[in-house]
């Protein structure tokens, strides 16, 4: 099984949104842009977002298992996908990709 690097490409806001919609929340979301995680398979890196993992995860399981050309190959690389949470006041958008390294090692 492969590590997965996971990296915050962007972070959008959409104030109108959360002005209309959204419940007062102390923390939203604690995601920065830039900041990179490295998932063993299944297991959510320290410090990820749930909810942001509850949308990514199955693609890193597949990923570290050695899947490729997810959705008949839409990224250049094959070996990674581009992803959003499922945040839709200020999703944040995540490159995913398959290490060389193995995770258990």
């Amino acid at each position: 099984m492969k590590k997965v690097k996971i990296t915050a490409l962007r972070r959008s806001v959409y104030p109108d949104l959360i002005e209309r919609y959204e419940n007062p929340l102390p923390d939203p979301c604690c995601i920065e842009v830039g900041q990179v995680f490295t998932a063993n398979g299944w297991e959510r890196p320290e410090g990820f977002c749930p909810s942001a993992w509850d949308t990514l995860s199955p693609f890193v399981l597949a990923l570290s298992h050695g899947a490729e050309g997810l959705y008949g190959g839409w990224m250049k690389n094959p070996k990674a996908a581009l992803l959003s949470c499922n945040d839709g006041f200020r999703p944040v958008s995540f490159l995913v990709e398959a290490l060389e390294e193995d995770a258990d090692g």
